[in-house]
């Protein structure tokens, strides 16, 4: 994971590092499912804690506050992105390496599509700090395709004259990844994330490649 910004640790009681990841893990995904169905404002800490297969009393020993869930929640999304990209060699700057990062990438909101709409519902409720933290990580992920894309451009797959330029394919590409989970309600309606992953990427690549 990129170390651009330092993670902001939520206080725990637990000095086991194995069972506080279990708990946690338990927690988000309990917390995830409640927020689709209530929203956040109107879940309670004790409905997160029985969404998450526990006491309340226990809840506690790993958060704080019930901001405290929301920001786990999306900073699991990161964690989850930058290891999945991470697995993509990159090095030879093709653009069957774009390819393949745009299907993983897209891929993984696919599966994380509830997390997503919570997370850009919600940063607001979030403390500034903590807000900082997840518009940082957002930017490392474009970063992410940045680097992918200025690599197609030295190996001369690309030719995109400037890093301003760059720097907006990929915005353009996160954009377009999250907009599945945003729009699936409509888009699942004509295509499958097979189907929407093959569609954006040939309309991303034509653009880049008739770039001027």
């Amino acid at each position: 994971m990129p170390e651009n910004e330092e993670k902001i640790l939520v206080q725990t009681n637990v000095k086991d590092e194995s069972l506080i990841e279990i708990r946690r893990n338990q927690i988000v995904s309990g917390a995830v499912k409640l927020f689709r169905e209530k929203g956040f404002h109107r879940a309670t800490t004790r409905e997160i804690a029985k969404a998450a297969g526990f006491s309340i009393g226990t809840l506690y020993e790993y958060i704080r506050t019930k901001e405290d869930v929301l920001y786990l929640v999306s900073d699991n999304i990161y964690d989850q992105v930058f290891q999945r990209l991470s697995t993509i060699s990159t090095s030879k700057g093709t653009l069957e390496e774009l390819k393949l990062a745009i299907k993983q990438y897209f891929s993984l909101i696919d599966s994380m599509k509830d997390e997503f709409t919570i997370m850009y519902q919600e940063t607001k409720s979030l403390p500034k700090d903590k807000q900082h933290y997840i518009f940082q990580k957002e930017l490392e992920m474009v970063s992410l395709f940045e680097k992918i894309i200025t690599n197609c451009v030295q190996s001369g797959e690309l030719k995109i004259a400037s890093k301003q330029e760059i720097y907006l394919a990929a915005n353009l590409l996160v954009v377009q990844g999250q907009a599945w989970a945003f729009r699936k309600w409509a888009l699942q309606k004509h295509f499958t994330i097979e189907e929407y992953t093959r569609a954006q990427t040939k309309m991303c690549l034509s653009g880049l490649l008739h770039f001027e």
